[in-house]
């Protein structure tokens, strides 16, 4: 349905700015959860037990290049040197200049001014024609869309072209495939598992030597998922070409399924190169003799890791010292590894091009070399490359001095997650930690355990204050709980549940955003013209009017105004909700469909529009990504800015105490020299000077720092890539549960009414965190009621006549579509005690004959069956698809009736 022209905000309203890169749409970017996404289930389940994926592994042999993405050329020129041993650079590289800026600002002003004025003939013409909504026409396809390369479906031995069916007498037999040659066909059809494709057509001799083979042999290939690309479609043909490039697998099994969604989102499953494992340092590694010399040493100070229980990935640390009774010094410790992927090697252009690390339940695509990880993670008991930083925090959260640099140090443990939790539930006795029932975590060094657990505690009760302070200024906390899967020995599914996120969670994640956000700062400094930022726009005005409509029409008062209104009202909201979790799990998933994606951008973008550097749920104007490099290739361009700062800083700093010395100790008018950049007050005239120009000018082409050009194309690619890593992580989730329905056959569980029509309803499903339609029109033997001014669906089996699966092909559907409907005299009426000890029918708890341990106690409710917005149903869920159609989870009602 369209929307009413009420709704048209874009072409309405005043506003005319427009993005760098494109937003997501309806996604939450989460940077609390993006922070600390490594403690998430899906990771640590991935961990647990992970495939690295490469073609080694009896994984699909996908090709061993990169699928190039159509972005400003950036992935081609990085494809191409891979293997080469070095990435050619150019001038651009440390072009932060503002003659360039000021060119692209030119060019944009005048890009705006044009599109000010379509938008303005557009509005006229609205005006004009107040019942219509504008349509265009297709003149020309100025590019492919990447997506013609990554298509997924299955074989259909059916001949296609016009006259191939006289060859094969209309159809195929099924105990003769090799007719597809003796018929003499050229094209067999391809189904695209995607329904926004059309059916294909595929040359049979084009077809991959296996396939061919398959076929002369009489194997049955129609079940098989393949992975195939467009190839041709021009205006006179009704339907694309396609070519075959890899038979993937059996559908509905899990592993040619995962092939696909790899596929399908351009996501490398190759061997990092030899040219990429050359740049690699031996192992084992030690810190070099002169980083010492060179670098805050950190080692004495009590520091350690809080990760998932199986990471191995461990690039991020905290330290606290007690400096007074109102003062800690709170230090995060990020693992140096821009200190071992260098520009222009074959390392940093292969991570280039994969972007990011890509978890899929049970399976890890890694950005780096697994050998790297063991050099850079920050392992208990050895020395290891770090960038700290250090902030002074008095008892009201606030921060009196800061300090960064490059560091080493050495963490005394490695502890999880849970154990950190239980650190924090069960407040362990110091001097009787050691009693305790808990498996400790291996100890290494000067420290003992009471160090670690006083640590933890002082480190949680600060993070709870800068939560506090973090929200009174305006953060917005959207957080769902996350689905968890939990796996047999053969890494099969075969149950889940609903994980809280956890305070252990929140203490790390505190500082590591506080980490981002000083080094955001830091960088936009020193570098206004190409500092990698990360943006969150404003909420879907739309979107975001819609959703405080539905909380006013039940009842909710919602302030919707900014981000810190917005949580403050989610926040009473849950209160008054308190007795209906579910309800406000519901309220929370309409709060995340206005929000927009978080993205990366280069500063030098939107120089002169500097409120559009914000971040609307974090209520931050500057914030980056510093806290991943292992597993974020922006976090590592973000290191070298920030090393280039580092640098030109202790420069100035020596070129001030020298001259400082030549004057004999008399200081002019500069005052006491100190950082410009990294310090806690910023030295705007300092920052601006010529001299300080110049030196930070030396260390961007010391550490390479791109230019705004290059830092733009980085950053739009760097986007598509971590999409296309949050789609892929998606539908591996979708699959996983998939393949438990599969396993279960029909689960039950109750839903709440998200929507109601008369043609179908869209339900909430409590267990699954999962949103699904139920369809009820079309369907025979089910009388179906809408009382459009109540709101209220009346749904009915006629008495009239017997229930029955008869179905008119091709008109009506049977009801067992829509419902799981069971006799009422096969349920089974389970018995309990009242207060004399007799037993007595339970008429609130009707079991179906189902298998108990698949029930979950659900009751079905009986016809008719009266419905309202937000009511509750039982529902029973089931996996459709898979061997030869996409993979997809039915929702159907779950009835009794008599007349069944």
């Amino acid at each position: 349905m369209l929307d009413p022209v009420a709704y048209w905000t874009k072409l309405r309203g005043l506003s005319m700015r427009s993005s760098p890169v494109a937003s997501g749409g309806s996604d939450f970017p989460t940077e609390t959860s993006e922070v600390i996404d490594k403690n998430d289930a899906k990771k640590e389940q991935v961990d647990a037990n992970c495939k690295s994926y490469t073609p080694g592994n009896g994984m699909h042999p996908m090709n061993k290049g990169y699928q190039n993405h159509e972005n400003s050329g950036f992935s081609e020129a990085v494809s191409n040197d891979i293997g080469n041993g070095s990435v050619t650079s150019d001038n651009r590289n440390s072009g932060w200049n503002s003659k360039s800026s000021t060119g692209s600002t030119r060019n944009w002003e005048s890009e705006q001014g044009e599109a000010a004025r379509a938008l303005e003939r557009i509005r006229a013409m609205i005006s004009s024609n107040q019942s219509k909504r504008p349509t265009g026409r297709v003149l020309s396809i100025i590019r492919n869309s990447p997506r013609r390369g990554a298509v997924i479906g299955f074989l259909a031995l059916k001949p296609w072209l016009p006259g191939e069916e006289e060859k094969s007498n209309g159809q195929l037999s099924k105990k003769n495939k090799e007719s597809v040659f003796s018929a003499g066909l050229d094209y067999i059809q391809l189904v695209p598992t995607d329904s926004k494709f059309p059916k294909m057509i595929v040359s049979v001799k084009r077809l991959p030597d296996c396939a061919k083979e398959r076929l002369k042999n009489g194997d049955i290939i129609e079940t098989e998922l393949v992975a195939a690309q467009i190839d041709e479609w021009n205006e006179e043909n009704i339907c694309p070409k396609a070519q075959v490039v890899h038979i993937l697998g059996r559908g509905g099994e899990i592993e040619p399924h995962i092939s696909a969604i790899l596929f399908e989102h351009a996501i490398s499953v190759a061997n990092f190169t030899p040219e990429s494992l050359a740049c690699l340092p031996n192992v084992p590694w030690k810190v070099p003799v002169g980083e010492y010399k060179t670098r805050k040493d950190l080692r004495n100070i009590c520091t350690f890791t809080i990760d998932p229980s199986s990471s191995n990935d461990l690039d991020d640390a905290l330290s606290v010292e007690k400096v007074s009774d109102k003062i800690f010094r709170i230090g995060v410790h990020i693992a140096d590894v821009s200190c071992f992927v260098l520009p222009d090697t074959a390392l940093d252009a292969e991570a280039q091009v994969r972007s990011t690390s890509v978890y899929i339940l049970q399976h890890k695509l890694p950005m780096l070399p697994p050998r790297l990880s063991e050099v850079c993670s920050l392992l208990p008991g050895v020395d290891r490359l770090a960038f700290s930083i250090i902030w002074d925090i008095n008892d009201s959260g606030n921060i009196i001095q800061c300090w960064i640099g490059r560091s080493v140090i050495c963490s005394c443990c490695k502890l999880s997650y849970d154990y950190v939790q239980d650190i924090i539930d069960e407040g362990f006795e110091i001097d009787q930690f050691g009693l305790s029932r808990k498996l400790h975590p291996e100890l290494c060094g000067q420290f003992e355990f009471k160090d670690v657990i006083q640590s933890v505690r002082s480190l949680h009760e600060i993070s709870k204050k800068q939560r506090e302070i973090r929200f009174k200024q305006g953060a917005l906390g959207l957080q769902n709980p996350k689905l968890v899967f939990l796996f047999d020995e053969n890494g099969t599914p075969y149950d889940s549940f609903l994980d809280e996120r956890k305070q252990s969670c929140s203490l790390v994640e505190e500082f590591m955003l506080l980490a981002n956000k000083s080094v955001a700062e830091v960088i936009s400094r020193a570098f206004p013209d190409c500092a990698l930022l990360r943006r969150h726009p404003e909420p879907n005005l739309r979107k975001l009017q819609e959703f405080e409509a539905f909380c006013s029409k039940h009842g909710f008062e919602l302030d919707a105004s900014s981000s810190g209104k917005l949580h403050l009202s989610l926040s009473k909201i849950r209160e008054k909700l308190k007795d209906d979790p579910v309800l406000f799990d519901i309220l929370l998933s309409y709060a995340l469909k206005p929000m927009q994606s978080a993205t990366y951008f280069c500063s030098g973008d939107l120089i002169g529009r500097e409120n559009e550097w914000a971040h609307y749920a974090l209520s931050v104007p500057l914030y980056t990504h510093f806290t991943s490099p292992l597993r974020r290739y922006p976090d590592i361009i973000v290191h070298r800015t920030l090393s280039a700062v580092v640098e030109a800083e202790e420069v100035y700093v020596k070129q001030r105490q020298t001259l400082v010395t030549v004057n004999n100790g008399q200081i002019s008018g500069d005052g006491i020299v100190g950082r410009c950049f990294s310090g806690l007050y910023f030295d705007n005239d300092v920052a601006e000077s010529e001299q300080v120009r110049e030196i930070l000018l030396s260390a961007a082409l010391k550490y390479k720092v791109p230019g705004s050009e290059v830092l733009a194309e980085v950053a739009a690619y760097c986007n598509e890539r971590k999409q296309a890593s949050k789609h892929a992580e998606e539908a591996g989730e979708k699959l996983y549960l998939w393949t438990l329905l599969k396993r279960r056959e029909v689960l039950l569980s109750e839903a709440r009414v998200l929507g109601l029509g008369p043609r179908f309803m869209t339900v909430y499903i409590n267990n699954f965190a999962l949103e699904r339609r139920i369809y009820y029109d079309e369907v025979e033997g089910l009388a179906v009621e809408w009382l459009e001014t109540s709101g209220t669906l009346v749904l009915d089996i006629p008495k009239s006549k017997p229930f029955q699966r008869r179905v008119i092909p091709g008109k009506l559907r049977v009801i067992e579509d829509v419902a799981l409907v069971l006799n009422t005299s096969g349920l089974v009426i389970p018995e309990e005690e009242n207060e004399d000890n007799t037993t007595l029918p339970s008429t609130s708890n009707l079991l179906p004959a189902v298998p108990a341990a698949e029930t979950d106690a659900t009751v079905p409710l009986c016809f008719p069956l009266v419905l309202r917005l937000l009511s509750t149903i039982p529902v029973a869920l089931h996996a459709v698809g898979g061997e030869k159609g996409p993979v997809d989870i039915a929702a159907r009602l779950y009835m009794c009736s008599y007349f069944k």
